[in-house]
């Protein structure tokens, strides 16, 4: 697979952090910094032309998937890990993929899979990306289910009829269209705002 569907086993030696810090907003903040910063030397912009709603949207559709990839591959084979805020850690990278480990657990039907990742992991960090650089739940939803679609490229067929399922119910309902193996937004991260950025495969923007 890929490093989105890999989260490490916890252990306290290794610089951890609970991943509760990232639901509070000043933590948020600083690591969309981050991010801008990488995105301003990527592209050789200065600070007005990489605006920090957008790169908070497109940070959240990275989180979004790091929560959401494991977890819809484990329901294809079966129970999936009762995994809430308080069992999940991260390590600050400055780019790419967020290191994620995650403590001892127990399980739960694949069918609890929308109450234990899309309610119980990225709803409540959603609400911190929303509230705190007032970006719109129809974008944040979107890029959820964005992170969906592009786990389910990379697993077996079964995953689209899981993706479609999710995405049958609120608030994901309504935020994308899902064929058998395609998924196209209603709407957008945003990237296109950053001169360079152009427009994802999925995205509302491009044409048929």
């Amino acid at each position: 697979m890929n490093p989105y569907f890999v989260w490490d086993e916890y252990a306290p030696a290794q610089d951890w952090r609970p991943f509760t810090e990232l639901l509070e907003p000043d933590v948020v903040a600083q690591r969309v910094a981050v991010s801008r910063q990488g995105l301003m030397a990527m592209f050789g912009l200065d600070e007005a032309a990489v605006p920090e709603r957008v790169v908070a949207s497109v940070l959240f559709l990275g989180y979004a998937s790091r929560l959401l990839s494991p977890l819809l591959a484990e329901s294809l084979d079966g129970p999936i890990r009762a995994v809430g805020p308080g069992d999940l850690w991260w390590r600050p990278v400055a780019g790419g993929p967020l290191p994620m480990a995650v403590g001892p657990v127990g399980t739960r039907p694949a069918a609890d899979l929308f109450d234990v990742a899309v309610l119980g992991l990225v709803a409540p960090l959603l609400e911190v990306f929303r509230a705190r650089f007032r970006l719109s739940p129809q974008v944040l939803w979107g890029n959820a289910a964005s992170a969906l679609g592009g786990a389910a490229g990379q697993l077996p067929e079964g995953a689209w009829a899981a993706v479609a399922g999710l995405l049958q119910r609120p608030p994901l309902a309504g935020m994308a269209l899902v064929g058998r193996r395609s998924l196209r937004r209603r709407n957008c991260c945003l990237y296109y705002r950053i001169p360079g950025g152009g427009t994802c495969g999925d995205c509302v923007l491009r044409r048929p």
